[in-house]
């Protein structure tokens, strides 16, 4: 049965996915948004598609960076969604910068591309290591994102990792409760949550406590849960023991995630299929309790040990 907690309401657009609150900021987001990342790489008939697609099925986040694609993923969301929807949407972006002036610099031109004069939600983004972490802080990266909160152009903060979660709890450390941080992001599914070196277990419970927005990704790792991945026609990953379907399902990874104290579970999609799959598995969300969801993780514990499929963490951490 779905989860009869949730509610779906609508809007000047449509009917709207149920909402979830974003931390302590109170603000109420979609708990499935759109990843920018593949809107940045397929063709542009496609990302339109997929950005209507998205809307029409009752998507009101949508997640971008600066990097994706070099900003095109920004430019797409700037042509097809801003100048029509702005009103509608929770609009996300990150800034990959090293140093305060390329932070500067990043934020200029997201504004610009997005075609926005405020962004929701502001990450610094791909944080690697606390070693990563403090470099950031020292050369300024952060008072920028303070500077830009500030002066109106950015709501709220935020930061990622899909490295290594150790570079989460260093900023955990480093900002408690009263920091100046609304949310984080982090891969969030069954096979992570089997490793010694866990976002599930060593940073939501921290973010939760600390009054953050938890925003889930890679809850199918980057597609290496299949057999196959293909990017642009290329095949980048192919194995003959996929964990879905041959372990797990789509509807069980993003079930396991919803369960978990997420706000929203970002989904990566080149064509608009992919997004109304995703759409109707969180129409049809029934939460899971703890036994149900370590059952889950025993059926992929050996894939968390092998390292393979969260290929995307620190090396250190795969050994």
């Amino acid at each position: 049965m779905p989860d009869t907690g949730m509610e779906m309401t609508s809007d000047s657009i449509g009917r709207v996915l149920p909402r979830r609150v974003l931390g302590r900021s109170g603000q109420q987001v979609t708990m499935l948004g759109l990843g920018g990342f593949h809107v940045g790489w397929t063709t542009e008939p496609l990302a339109q598609a997929v950005i209507e697609a998205a809307l029409e099925e009752g998507i009101r986040f949508f997640d971008t960076a600066e990097s994706y694609g070099d900003g095109t993923s920004e430019q797409r969301y700037g042509k097809f969604l801003v100048p029509k929807y702005r009103g509608n949407v929770f609009l996300m972006t990150k800034t990959t910068a090293k140093d305060a002036a390329t932070a500067r610099t990043h934020l200029e031109g997201s504004l610009r591309r997005l075609g926005v004069d405020v962004i929701d939600l502001w990450q610094m983004h791909a944080l690697e290591s606390p070693e990563d972490v403090d470099a950031r802080i020292k050369a300024g990266v952060l008072d920028v994102l303070l500077e830009a909160r500030a002066s109106g152009k950015v709501k709220y903060l935020g930061f990622t990792g899909h490295g290594s979660p150790y570079a989460h709890q260093r900023m955990l450390e480093r900002f408690g409760a009263d920091g100046p941080f609304t949310a984080m992001q982090m891969p969030v599914n069954p096979v992570d949550a089997g490793s010694p070196h866990s976002f599930v277990h060593s940073v939501i419970p921290k973010a939760t406590q600390n009054g953050m927005g938890v925003l889930a990704m890679k809850t199918l790792a980057d597609g290496r849960f299949f057999q196959v991945k293909k990017v642009n026609g290329k095949v980048t990953w192919e194995t003959d023991n996929p964990v879905v379907p041959g372990r797990l399902t789509a509807c069980e990874c993003l079930g396991f995630a919803w369960s978990l104290p997420v706000s929203v579970l970002i989904t990566g999609a080149e064509n608009p299929e992919f997004v109304r799959e995703k759409a109707a598995i969180c129409r049809q969300f029934a939460r899971m309790d703890e036994e149900q969801r370590q059952i889950l993780v025993r059926r992929v514990v050996e894939f968390a040990r092998e390292g393979r499929v969260e290929y995307y963490k620190n090396e250190a951490l795969r050994k």
